[in-house]
């Protein structure tokens, strides 16, 4: 009777590692397709994490550029072509690849006061999407002798 009981507990452990297995089957794989799904959600997020800090650098690049030339232009006796050349001059040192096709313009500045222009665009990572617009203004009241 040992014998039977132990020939039984055996085939009681054979079932458990048999079941224990066909229940792993049902599993297998499954990492492998939820990666395949969330792959692609993490890769865009990336991606625009990217570009917005790519379109937050060429901003600040944009606007560095426009203070410097209002900072020059607002002097005594500048005019605002001063300012326009020296935000050219910035824009030539720092802007690199990471503002293109920039330009400068001194519209809206009047005798009392001072406005630099800079627009240009930011690179894409996508080649579908056209870069993205920057436009950053500086405004800054011009020095001037004035009566007490």
């Amino acid at each position: 009777m040992a014998r039977a009981t132990g020939t039984n507990s055996s085939a009681v452990r054979v079932t458990r590692r048999v079941a224990a297995a066909a229940g792993r089957r049902g599993d297998r794989g499954e990492a492998s397709i939820q990666m395949a799904i969330v792959f692609p959600f993490v890769i865009l997020l990336t991606l625009a994490v990217v570009q917005a800090g790519m379109w937050f650098h060429a901003r600040n690049i944009a606007l560095a550029a426009a203070r410097e030339g209002v900072t020059a232009s607002r002097t005594y006796q500048a005019t605002d072509a001063d300012g326009a050349a020296r935000a050219r001059e910035v824009l030539g040192r720092i802007a690199g690849d990471s503002l293109r096709a920039s330009a400068v313009s001194t519209a809206g500045s009047g005798t009392e006061s001072v406005r630099v222009t800079v627009t240009g665009t930011a690179p894409s990572l996508l080649p579908s999407i056209g870069g993205l617009h920057i436009d950053a203004s500086a405004t800054g009241p011009r020095e001037r002798w004035t009566t007490p």
